[in-house]
């Protein structure tokens, strides 16, 4: 996905929805039905795979990795963005 192909998302306030596929052969989001869906290639330990998620979040919505906070799920697959 280009970077800031989200965009339209990146709201300040904005909580962002997300499910997170680990161990997955590439990295990508994708914005479906049910909200955005993250695949990463990092293993889920140890807050790696977070970290990636963070990264791929930040350059598909165009903003710096520091504004965007996990609210909830660390430790699931859903998870809770949120824009500041």
């Amino acid at each position: 996905m280009k970077k800031g192909a989200l965009a339209h998302l990146a709201e300040p306030g904005a909580e962002i929805a997300v499910r997170v596929t680990p161990k997955a052969a590439k990295n990508a989001v994708t914005e479906g039905e049910g909200g955005l869906r993250v695949s990463v290639t990092t293993v889920p330990e140890d807050g790696k795979a977070n970290k990636a998620v963070v990264k791929l979040l930040a350059t598909a919505l165009g903003v710096p990795k520091s504004r965007l906070t996990l609210t909830r799920g660390a430790t699931s697959r859903d998870k809770v963005f949120r824009l500041d």
